[in-house]
């Protein structure tokens, strides 16, 4: 590690040589300077760690001096050092972003354990962080080869984003890579798991399954109708259950979080399958038979998703809910989120209101057809760090803040994840085999057995059957389903987007939140 070098700007500064002496001996490079101006021009020109600031000198003064080196470099560290403990001098301190503030006479140590928070705290943390998950690796490889059961992939999906973010923070591209590896590991396992049991939870003769999407609404939102107390549904499209941690804190500072659960959304993880399946109650294969003319399959022409509220209507009337009073709005621009801003006061008068954003979901595909994009969102640590920056600015949140001091109910889902793809897979098939990347149905598809889950008849997974003879194929992991023709630059071209419709942990289990003014 390189050594951290300080500058001591102080007028008095021949006193403090024990102090200095003191900090050099622990490996510290110490620069020292007797006022304000010299400290500024110094720092304009040479590298510093952290600025040791005397708040009274001759000249100007450390609060001026601290003006000004901020306007330099605003991320430089400076302890204030000052003999005056008006509270107001601290509340300007603090408000000018110092890092920490020490009252004059200040021993050596008391200096030294300033320095060593503010320069050495990353790599604490990373030390630290490093430790905890070496020992918790090894029982995270336990639960993972003890074969779990879909609850407890559930507590190991949400340890895995937990320890993703803690590595993030403490930047070790050793730590990262291991984790990737065992997050590898966990999805190859994951993908057995799924294949393996998939189609009984879709059987209707299922008897011990997961929540899934098509009883969401029934399980995890309609059961939190309160009299008088509006209820309001916010589906944000394609979020990932890490993207959602990432979000969090920001829904913490209006609402109180009382619930944080997961559930598992249905194959394909696609808008078209997932999001009907959650407003209508129904597997897509029982879409279909109830509502011929409203279902499309991937193959045919028109939107497929443009009767959610017919959907959900009806679902209400079969689960004894149609005499509540509900509204259900969908937000595909900017131009809908800031009339969702205009209208929140009158949704208070439902029992239920459903809002559809879709942001997240535009943003996942933008991201494969626009350079910026790709550049914006190149990895998960920048895809979160994309969406919690979305969040704040947005519409949905302008809107969800104008209702945070209202005796409301919150539930915030999503209707699937996605996931980063990185390993190709080669499919042959006719020319109606849809495009899909993670999952494609068509008729006399050719594929590796290892990089896929087939249903040769759909309806086992609880989809319709497009057309005679069809099946559907689901890709494991991190792979993509490519053509051989055009087949490096369609590789080249979709390797590293995020992309969903298939098989692993950040598709499929995804976050649904409870939540209620504070």
């Amino acid at each position: 590690m390189s050594v951290a070098k300080i500058l001591w700007v102080d007028d008095e500064i021949e006193s403090l040589n024990s102090q200095i002496i003191f900090l050099e001996n622990k490996g510290y490079v110490v620069h020292t300077i007797t006022n304000g101006f010299d400290a500024v021009e110094y720092v304009k020109n040479n590298i510093v760690d952290v600025v040791l600031l005397d708040e009274t000198m001759p000249g100007i003064t450390g609060l001026q001096t601290l003006q000004q080196i901020k306007e330099l470099n605003s991320n430089l560290p400076i302890v204030l050092i000052t003999k005056n403990e008006a509270e107001n001098l601290m509340d300007e301190a603090i408000g000018s972003q110092i890092s920490d503030y020490l009252i004059k006479p200040v021993n050596p140590n008391q200096v030294w354990l300033s320095l060593k928070k503010i320069i050495d705290n990353k790599r604490l943390v990373a030390e630290k962080t490093t430790t905890a998950y070496q020992q918790e690796f090894s029982s995270l490889f336990m639960a993972l080869s003890g074969t779990p059961d879909y609850k407890e992939w559930m507590e190991i999906y949400k340890k895995l984003v937990y320890w993703e973010l803690e590595i993030q923070k403490s930047d070790s591209p050793e730590m990262q890579e291991v984790f990737s590896t065992q997050k590898q590991e966990a999805n190859t396992e994951f993908f057995k798991f799924i294949s393996k049991n998939y189609a009984s939870w879709v059987s209707p003769k299922s008897i011990d399954a997961p929540i899934m999407s098509h009883n969401l609404l029934k399980f995890k939102v309609l059961p939190h109708l309160e009299k008088g107390v509006p209820l309001f549904f916010i589906l944000i499209d394609n979020l990932r259950f890490d993207q959602w941690k990432t979000i969090q804190p920001i829904f913490a500072e209006s609402f109180r979080i009382n619930e944080e659960e997961t559930f598992y959304a249905i194959l394909p993880t696609a808008t078209q399958y997932a999001r009907n399946a959650i407003f209508s109650g129904l597997l897509p294969i029982d879409i279909e038979k109830q509502f011929p003319v409203e279902w499309k399959n991937d193959d045919e022409e028109g939107g497929k998703n443009l009767h959610e509220e017919a959907f959900l209507k009806s679902n209400l009337k079969r689960l004894g809910k149609s005499d509540i009073k509900f509204s259900y709005t969908k937000i595909t621009n900017n131009h809908d989120g800031q009339k969702l801003v205009d209208n929140m006061h009158n949704l208070m008068q439902n029992d239920l209101n459903v809002i559809v954003y879709n942001f997240v979901d535009m943003l996942s595909h933008a991201r494969t057809e626009m350079e910026v994009l790709k550049e914006l969102a190149g990895d998960e640590t920048s895809y979160r760090s994309l969406t919690a920056s979305w969040f704040e600015h947005s519409p949905l949140h302008q809107a969800l803040k104008k209702i945070a001091d209202k005796n409301i109910n919150l539930i915030v889902a999503t209707d699937h994840g996605s996931t980063r793809v990185k390993t190709p897979a080669k499919v042959i098939g006719d020319k109606q085999t849809t495009a899909n990347l993670r999952y494609k149905h068509g008729r006399n598809l050719s594929y590796e057995p290892k990089e896929v889950l087939a249903f040769r008849d759909p309806r086992e997974a609880g989809l319709p059957v497009p057309n005679v003879n069809s099946s559907f194929i689901f890709a494991k992991g991190d792979h993509f389903l490519c053509y051989p023709n055009n087949y490096n630059h369609f590789v080249n071209y979709y390797r590293n987007t995020f992309q969903h419709g298939g098989i692993s942990l950040e598709e499929m289990i995804v976050p649904i939140i409870k939540m209620s003014k504070k």
